[in-house]
Parts: structure tokens; C-alpha cells; sequence
């Protein structure tokens, strides 16, 4: 099969085309003809070397899957051929989605929402994921709440929003300026400049200085040790990036401070494929590139910038 794969760390550039045997599903899995995938920032820190020796070379990455069951192994319960499914695959599965074929564990795997395309549907499993960990999984957001959430216009960032609506929470959101009427189309009450307003002045004064209940780090730096500043006392703090900075406060203020890594994805994409479904989260695509465009599609996410909303989109098929 064809696939696009690294045999160097490195730049995008290290790309390369390669012809791969076919996986073979065994006791438990299913094979999956790939229609789509996507560009995480675990794809690139991959491509990059920052895995260490946990990723042995030639590697195909993309952890994203979109596709339909091709074939299943023995004792698989709930899939059968021609199912439309989607999945986040683990770090340590290895074999990953930029090639024509993927084999996984049934545990792994979800119902495609049936109202997306594959392309649609290929941003969802690892930020969608990700974003339900952290605010529904770990802060447990609850009607009423008042939650901020950092990088609002990124791969994460546009489901956080989404789901924070769908829970019922008034959402605070930081952002380039470009993207603030965005991230109000998309669910954000308050949408912040970063480049030019400062977070905490803003959400202190219209709190009255009580801070929000939840925020939610998507940005590496010293963003969580800011957020804290307003994180109300007993609330809850969520990142999923490494940290920098003085987190002592969130002991004299009793803050909760959860890390948070996507696992057990199936019954958080089963969750989300309900949402999708009944359209009150739409997931946000700003670019498709080829497979063979992959290179491409790294260097573009990697640039970011004014028109990179959403989630980075590989066609395979």
C-alpha cells in the first residue's frame, strides 16, 4: 500500500513516498481503508525527534484516522465491513494514518458521525478528544460556569468552545485579533485579543474579581501559571501542554490543576458523534492537502497564522 513516511527527523521536507505491506487485522482488530486524516501537534514534535527512541524509523505518522472497515479479525463484536468509523490512534500503536490502510483494536474505535465527510470527520478523534477530556472529563464543567479557554481558534481550541457551550458554560476565549468574530461564530461570549489585551485586567474586571470557575490551556509557556491569577479560589485548572512559570497559587487559592493526555478515546468520540449529529458541535477545517502533500500540511500548521483555524486535513483517498 501506499503511504508517506519518515526514515529521518527533522523539517517537513523529510517526507517520502514508500510502498508498505497491507496490515493484517488479527484477534480483535479491524482493518480500515483510510479516507482522511489530520495534522496534530504530536505529528510534528514526532517528525521533529521529540518522542526520543520511543519512535523507531522509518516511521509513518498521523494519528488521526477517518475511513471505512475493510476487513475484521476474529471475535470483533461491534464493527463489520463497509462500517464508517473514526479513531484517535495511541502513541504507542505505532503504524500511523498517512498510508491507505490502518489496523486497530475494535476497543479503539467509534461510529463515524454519519452527517460529516470523512475530511470532517478525520479532525475530530484526537482534538475533539482532547478538548472532552479536559472539560468534561477532568473539570466537569456544569451549567452556569464561566470557563476560559486559551488558543481558541486552534485544533482544540474551536471543540473546547463548542463543548463549553454544549455544557451550558459562558466562554471567555483568547485568540489572534483576526479570529475574534470567528470564535464568536463558533460559540465564544467573550472573545480576547491576546496580542493586544491583556487576559487577566479583562476577565478580573468583568468578574468582578472573582475570576472564572475553569480554564483550559491549550498554549505552551507560562499561560497556566497566568491563568491561575484568575482561576477562582476551589475552581479548576486544565492544561494539556508542558508548563512554565510559579504554580503555587493555585495552592493558596485550593485550585485543582489536572494534566491532561487523550486516552479510553471510544466513549469520548461516541459522546462527540452525538453532539456532531445533533449539530451543536461542527468541526472547523481550514485546509485539505493530498497525501502526497503531507510535507505541505506540516509546514502549514507549523506557520500557523492569519486563515490556520481549525484543524489541517489530509485526504487519502
Amino acid at each position: 500500500m501506499k503511504a508517506m513516511a519518515i526514515a529521518n527527523f527533522g523539517s517537513p521536507e523529510v517526507f517520502v513516498k514508500t510502498e508498505v505491506d497491507k496490515p493484517t487485522p488479527r484477534n480483535n482488530e479491524v482493518l480500515v481503508k483510510v479516507y482522511a486524516t489530520s495534522v496534530n501537534p504530536a505529528d510534528c514534535g514526532m517528525r521533529q525527534g521529540s518522542f526520543g527512541p520511543r519512535v523507531k524509523l522509518p516511521a509513518i505518522l498521523g494519528f488521526d484516522v477517518s475511513g471505512v472497515v475493510e476487513a475484521v479479525g476474529e471475535n470483533v463484536k461491534d464493527f463489520q465491513v463497509g462500517d464508517e468509523v473514526y479513531y484517535a490512534i495511541a502513541h504507542e500503536e505505532g503504524g500511523g494514518a498517512n498510508a491507505e490502510y490502518h489496523v486497530a483494536n475494535e476497543s479503539t474505535i467509534a461510529k463515524k458521525p454519519r452527517n460529516i465527510s470523512h475530511l470532517k470527520a478525520a479532525s475530530v478523534p484526537v482534538a475533539g478528544g482532547t478538548a472532552w477530556a479536559a472539560l468534561i472529563t477532568r473539570a466537569n464543567i456544569k451549567v452556569g460556569e464561566t470557563v476560559l479557554i486559551h488558543g481558541g481558534a486552534g485544533g482544540v481550541g474551536t471543540f473546547a468552545i463548542q463543548i463549553a457551550k454544549a455544557a451550558g458554560a459562558y466562554v471567555y476565549t483568547t485568540c489572534g485579533g483576526y479570529d475574534t468574530d470567528f470564535v464568536k461564530s463558533i460559540g465564544a461570549d467573550r472573545a480576547i485579543d491576546y496580542r493586544n489585551e491583556d487576559f487577566i485586567n479583562i476577565i478580573m474586571q468583568e468578574t468582578g474579581g472573582q475570576g472564572v470557575d475553569v480554564t483550559f490551556t491549550t498554549v505552551s509557556g507560562d499561560i497556566l501559571a497566568k491563568s491561575l491569577v484568575v482561576t477562582k479560589a476551589e475552581g479548576r485548572a486544565v492544561t494539556v501542554t508542558g508548563v512554565e512559570g510559579d504554580l503555587n497559587i493555585a495552592i493558596f487559592k485550593n485550585i485543582t490543576v489536572y494534566f491532561t493526555h487523550l486516552d479510553q478515546t471510544r466513549p469520548k468520540l461516541d459522546a462527540l458523534r452525538t453532539l456532531i449529529e445533533r449539530g451543536q458541535i461542527k468541526p472547523v477545517v481550514s485546509k485539505t492537502f493530498s497525501l502526497h502533500q503531507v510535507a505541505q500540511a506540516h509546514k502549514t500548521f507549523e506557520e500557523g497564522g492569519e486563515g490556520v483555524r481549525g484543524k489541517i486535513v489530509v485526504q487519502v483517498v
